[in-house]
């Protein structure tokens, strides 16, 4: 397809000439820019611009959604018309991330910090949650725990505490390895500056209270400078601070040492400096920062308890809009190996579950059977932790739904708090949380779950009724007035559609899964279809299959994506994940190569979804038929379970 210069010529006036392009990029289906100024940007001419699909602001990135197969031709045009050098996606992505105000980067880095170790602290909630089911008096039987009554099952329980409790026991480790990933050191330096900080040789922070008032904590003893010879299980602040002097110490020396030199050299003097400030500076400071920004929080919600469940119960799902939900993991975490216990987590729970309520609601309130289904499968994904599909696809877009949820989170919140029921772990943020809730506070937390399962749903249900039937109401006179002839031209549009040959195209789903409207993607470019039409698959196996006899018309650089052609020309794109482009192909392995014909069912790609998880990044794969393919009619989308080369998920209708 060739592309016309002056359309490309107008995208860079649109985006304020060249002298307004900092730096730029491209992936598989938009263009990437970090601006020095996006108020210059000229949406409208972007809007009537033939090459743009569309376009969106998000993390300081403005994004230009062009189409596969289109996108590297316009950018090569768009190079050659300003004489800007290119762009890597990591280029642009520090550039964008330079214009974030330092509130911004903070929630950031603690979200690229804290995402990746999720899975692991998750695992160990639930497991924990399994341990206070065996363990908890009064569950079962009156006053006495269930290994209690049936000793056999006492091991079998400590088997499992043990398990489960070695991500909290060891969190500075994993918190190491992933802040000084993130801050550009060694991640295994990492790993040994968080287990140095738990070293069995140390007073465990668990101990320390009752040791301080017995006058019994161990001290180092430098030239008449006595240090407490303390460990920090649990704590955040201490290997979060030495994880970033870490990284830029060994950074520091790897630029100035000899490469020979260099294993001798910066490894060693890297941990033992960074574990001298560790131990006598930095460990004594944030661990007393800690405690007391702990003491802050609970002295609030000991007081003021109404006040804090209706602001975090009522407003976390605001968090979830922002991203700053992330921060109050580490707040989470804090507690949770200080006190013993989190009164912030139980309200996140309820809050997602309300969330879901109100998504579920639009299910019996909206008329269309697409918005239906995307409110009905949001709202599982709401109840099991992930509220995402339903407050973005669903809640926003209504606005009363959101608010609902809001409203009920905020009762919950409040009942919460004055009860002080308090969760022992990090579990999953839905109904299964009641696992991380000490069992002698279930009753509470069922009667908060209870609040936010009616309330949003109740009055959304009520509410949107209410709205639908005035619209249906003040529109009523205009279709009555209006009926014949809408079904003289219906009548006519079906003889004309009768004589039209038309062929169709049944895709198969080219992953093991269950399929889901686009909506449901979060990311804009495929959410609002400004890419085209289709469908998206939540995976259950990393494996993608050919979903036709097809040629491999593209497949990028990075691995996560590729376009297949049909022998009827139409074109499909198959993308991994979203913003996996970051991963620079790591967890991908590519079996196919441009202009590889592949047969039906044929093995195209493999992908590691544990570690594109870990890394942060979403792995529901659009399935995008892209838009201004001329022999396309119309798309025909099925959602559901689907299985790999078996179930039909898209039919294509095909002009004559």
């Amino acid at each position: 397809m060739a592309i016309d210069r002056k359309n490309v010529e107008d995208i860079v006036r649109a985006v304020g000439g060249k002298e307004n392009i900092e730096v730029a990029t491209h992936c598989v289906t938009r263009l990437r820019f970090s601006l020095y100024d996006e108020s210059k940007v000229d949406s409208e001419a972007l809007d009537r611009n033939e090459l743009v699909k569309g376009q969106f602001s998000t993390q300081g990135q403005f994004q230009i959604v062009i189409g596969p197969g289109t996108v590297d031709k316009v950018y090569d045009e768009m190079i050659q018309i300003t004489g800007g050098a290119r762009s890597s996606k990591d280029e642009v992505k520090s550039a964008a991330a330079r214009k974030q105000n330092p509130l911004q980067r903070a929630i950031k880095t603690l979200a690229d910090i804290f995402i990746p170790i999720l899975p692991a602290i998750v695992t160990a909630g639930l497991l924990l949650g399994i341990n206070n089911i065996l363990t908890g008096p009064g569950i079962f039987f009156d006053s006495k725990s269930l290994v209690d009554v049936y000793p056999a099952w006492k091991d079998i329980a400590a088997i499992i505490n043990t398990i489960a409790s070695t991500a909290f026991t060891f969190l500075p480790a994993l918190i190491g390895w992933a802040a000084v990933t993130r801050f550009g050191g060694s991640p295994l330096l990492g790993i040994v500056l968080g287990l140095i900080l738990v070293h069995p040789d140390l007073l465990s922070a668990y101990s320390y209270a009752s040791a301080s008032t017995e006058g019994t904590v161990p001290t180092w003893n430098l030239f008449g400078w006595h240090l407490e010879k303390i460990g920090y299980q649990g704590q955040v602040l201490p290997v979060l601070v030495s994880a970033y002097i870490l990284a830029r110490l060994e950074k520091f020396l790897n630029r100035r040492v000899l490469d020979s030199i260099k294993l001798l050299v910066v490894a060693p003097v890297t941990l033992l400096v960074t574990g001298f400030l560790a131990f006598t500076i930095i460990g004594p400071v944030t661990f007393a920062i800690a405690n007391a920004i702990t003491s802050g929080l609970i002295y609030v919600f000991d007081h003021f308890a109404l006040l804090g469940g209706l602001i975090y119960g009522g407003f976390y799902a605001l968090l979830v809009i922002t991203g700053m939900h992330h921060t109050f993991l580490a707040v989470d975490v804090q507690l949770i190996g200080s006190e013993g216990g989190t009164f912030l987590w139980p309200m996140l729970a309820l809050s997602n579950i309300a969330q879901g309520a109100a998504a579920l609601a639009m299910m019996f309130v909206v008329r269309e059977q697409k918005a239906k289904g995307l409110a009905a499968t949001s709202s599982v994904s709401a109840f099991l932790g992930v509220t995402e599909p339903a407050i973005f696809g669903v809640n926003i877009r209504y606005r009363y739904p959101f608010i609902f949820g809001m409203i009920g989170s905020a009762i919950a919140g409040m009942l919460l708090t004055v009860n002080q029921v308090r969760a022992s772990s990090i579990g999953v943020g839905g109904i299964p949380g009641f696992l991380s809730i000490f069992p002698n506070q279930w009753g509470v937390f069922f009667i908060g779950m209870v609040i936010v399962l009616v309330v949003p749903f109740a009055a959304t249900v009520l509410y949107g009724r209410s709205v639908v039937g005035r619209s249906e109401k003040n529109t009523a006179t205009e279709t009555s007035s209006t009926t014949n002839e809408a079904e003289e031209l219906s009548s006519r549009h079906s003889v004309q559609g009768s004589q039209e040959s038309v062929n169709t195209l049944e895709l198969v789903s080219p992953l093991s899964g269950t399929a889901v409207s686009l909506e449901q993607v979060p990311d804009p470019a495929f959410a609002e279809k400004q890419m085209g039409e289709g469908i998206a698959i939540e995976p259950s196996e990393g494996k993608v299959y050919a979903p036709f006899d097809a040629t491999v018309a593209h497949v990028i650089k990075s691995k996560h994506a590729l376009i297949l052609e049909h022998a009827s020309g139409v074109q499909v794109l198959i993308h991994v994940g979203i913003n996996t482009v970051a991963l620079k192909g790591s967890g991908f392995t590519s079996l196919k190569n441009i202009g590889d014909k592949v047969q039906a069912g044929e093995l195209l790609l493999e992908f590691d979804m544990e570690a594109i998880r870990a890394a942060g990044y979403p792995v529901i794969t659009p399935i995008i038929i892209p838009a201004g393919q001329e022999m396309v009619e119309k798309i025909e989308e099925k959602t559901g379970p689907a299985t790999a080369k078996q179930t039909s998920i898209l039919t294509i209708h095909l002009k004559g």
